[in-house]
């Protein structure tokens, strides 16, 4: 492995995690057979091309090719690196990583202590710098309270081209802090200045507490208002959120997320006892956002400004909530009067007058049907043809369950159609007719060995089956050699641990390929099949021996009686077989 990690506790990590658990959590998954599948989380699609398999302990999607184990999933889908994705599965099932043999250190400086150093420098400065007194008196005459500000480690970047480059210049190099996003790189002329100056600064964490990412208001006059770090390595605007480690105990307590739009919102509503809100980094709500959100609660509850423009985001945002809402999870949208955003109301209505207003929010199917009514007028019969139109695109991105067949229900009401439903699932249906999309080209030819291989990989127990190997000196031997040779010694592997095995090694991806090949040759007799497979390339290779062992006898000119004899014996074979 490129970690040092020992083998064997990866495949305890990998032997211990439903991989159908772990993807459904975030992606919504249908029963397909044996199978699972999904609209894949990695491309933009309309026909389900992405499969789980409980069996393979593996995902694949038949559209981009993206594949792996649940180590891989959680590295591609999260964005982890090899080692966190490990500790993240280990700590889910119950294993302590090892202390000996630690993981290398991953490519590239580990940019989390520099980001840790800079909150503690902007920290510092907020306290103790001689202009820091405006920035205290901003928080001041915002009410934020010296207790939410340690909390949040709310802090403040100076005035001043170069205070936290020269701050850190003893521990960290100016390229470090740039891929940091916490220093810039000058135009047509050799060195750094500071990216953040003369700002209140606003520490972004992930769900770990970890110092991800800075946000930064400008104290007076200044573009732009708020401005945050540039996309990292470590920092990615449209899948974080502001406040979520201070917000998880509370979330758990309240069953239900708040999402705001701003940091001071956060901290306003923290302040007066509304601890589970988070906000947006200044993007729309993704599904990204919403996936994370659900894991923490069944309930979000969006809140938006009351105008046009709140509304329409509150649209953007129950588009990509269609997507991830399924049985057991809720939406809401709380609509606030003009003029105010969460900060001003809680201040003028306290904790009791937000919360009376966090249980009137909108339900998610009302704000969605009285939107779409405003745009159809379902008076008319074309109107309410209209109103269909517009429900189906929309409807179709909803999981089936019982929120679906009520939404349809309603959708039947308004419209006064007697089979909503068969209009709705029209397009869905012929999609999932739709013949799936080949596996990728790489794999081709069905020959012995890849069939054996497949065969291994999909039904690890056939290694029962296998005797002797062919030479290794036939095309596809040297993977099979390797993959049987695993199996000897650990028989219980599943395909997805059996790939990830093989993770640096340059077998991994025709192993990734054939874990999800379907051949006509793996569906009757398995174990039949495996039989006459390796009994057909041995006699395969004892032919191909047998006839390089003649062209030498026949290319070495004199011969001795017993060479002779050989090839007689050789000719009479094969003059036999071809009769």
């Amino acid at each position: 492995m490129a970690s040092k990690i020992p083998s064997s506790f990866i495949d305890a990590v990998l032997a211990r995690t439903d991989i159908v658990e772990l993807v459904g959590g975030r992606v919504p998954l249908r029963k397909a057979g044996r199978d699972y599948k999904a609209c894949c989380p990695f491309h933009e699609e309309r026909t389900p091309s992405f499969t789980v398999s409980p069996d393979k302990q593996f995902y694949h999607c038949f559209g981009c090719g993206a594949h792996g184990s649940a180590i891989g999933f959680l590295m591609a889908y999260e964005r982890l690196g090899f080692v966190e994705a490990v500790t993240e599965l280990a700590q889910r099932a119950g294993l302590e990583m090892p202390q000996d043999d630690r993981p290398a250190a991953p490519a590239g400086p580990d940019l989390r202590p520099v980001l840790a150093a800079a909150a503690r420098y902007y920290q510092d400065a907020l306290r103790h710098h001689p202009v820091a007194e405006r920035a205290r008196a901003y928080l001041k005459g915002r009410g934020i309270t010296g207790a939410v500000a340690k909390a949040y480690q709310l802090g403040y970047a100076p005035p001043g081209w170069n205070g936290l480059l020269g701050a850190l210049a003893k521990d960290f190099t100016p390229a470090v802090l740039e891929r940091a996003g916490l220093a810039i790189a000058r135009d047509g002329a050799a060195g750094f200045y500071d990216r953040f100056r003369d700002r209140v600064m606003f520490p972004i964490s992930d769900a770990r507490g970890r110092i991800i990412g800075f946000g930064g208001r400008v104290l007076d006059h200044g573009e732009p208002k708020y401005m945050n770090s540039p996309e990292t390595v470590l920092f990615h605007k449209g899948r974080e959120l502001y406040g979520l480690p201070q917000a998880l105990a509370a979330i758990e307590k309240a069953g239900q997320v708040v999402v705001v739009e701003g940091y001071m919102d956060v901290l306003a509503l923290s302040q007066f006892g509304v601890g589970h809100a988070v906000a947006t980094l200044g993007t729309a709500t993704t599904r990204e956002h919403l996936d994370r959100l659900f894991r923490y609660a069944p309930e979000v509850v969006f809140c938006f400004d009351g105008d046009r423009a709140g509304r329409e985001a509150a649209w953007r945002a129950l588009e990509q909530a269609l997507t991830v809402l399924r049985d057991g999870r809720q939406a809401s949208f709380l609509f606030l009067p003009e003029g105010e955003d969460p900060d001003t109301l809680i201040r003028a209505e306290g904790l009791e007058g937000f919360q009376a207003r966090l249980r009137t929010a909108t339900e998610l199917p009302e704000f969605f049907f009285d939107t779409l009514c405003a745009r159809a007028d379902v008076s008319r019969m074309d109107g309410r043809a209209r109103l269909v139109e517009l429900a189906k695109p929309l409807l179709s991105k909803l999981a089936r369950g019982a929120l679906y067949e009520l939404m349809i229900g309603r959708l039947a009401e308004l419209s006064a159609l007697k089979a909503p439903q068969a209009a709705v699932l029209a397009p869905a249906r012929a999609e999932e007719a739709a013949p799936r999309p080949s596996p990728p080209a790489p794999v081709r030819g069905g020959t012995l060995v890849r069939q054996a291989v497949a065969l291994l990989l999909q039904y690890p127990a056939l290694i029962q089956e296998v005797g002797d190997l062919p030479p290794p000196d036939r095309p596809g031997v040297e993977v099979l050699m390797a993959l049987v040779a695993l199996l000897r010694e650990m028989p219980g592997l599943t395909a997805g641990a059996i790939v990830e095995r093989f993770a640096d090694s340059p077998h991994r991806g025709i192993l990734a390929r054939l874990a999800v090949w379907e051949y006509p040759s793996l569906l009757p007799d398995r174990e039949g099949v495996m039989r006459d497979i390796m009994r057909t390339l041995n006699e395969q290779a004892r032919a191909a021996q047998a006839k390089e062992r003649h062209n030498y006898l026949i290319n070495k000119g004199s011969m001795t009686p017993e060479e002779q004899a050989e090839v007689v014996a050789y000719r009479r074979k094969g003059d036999t077989e071809a009769q």
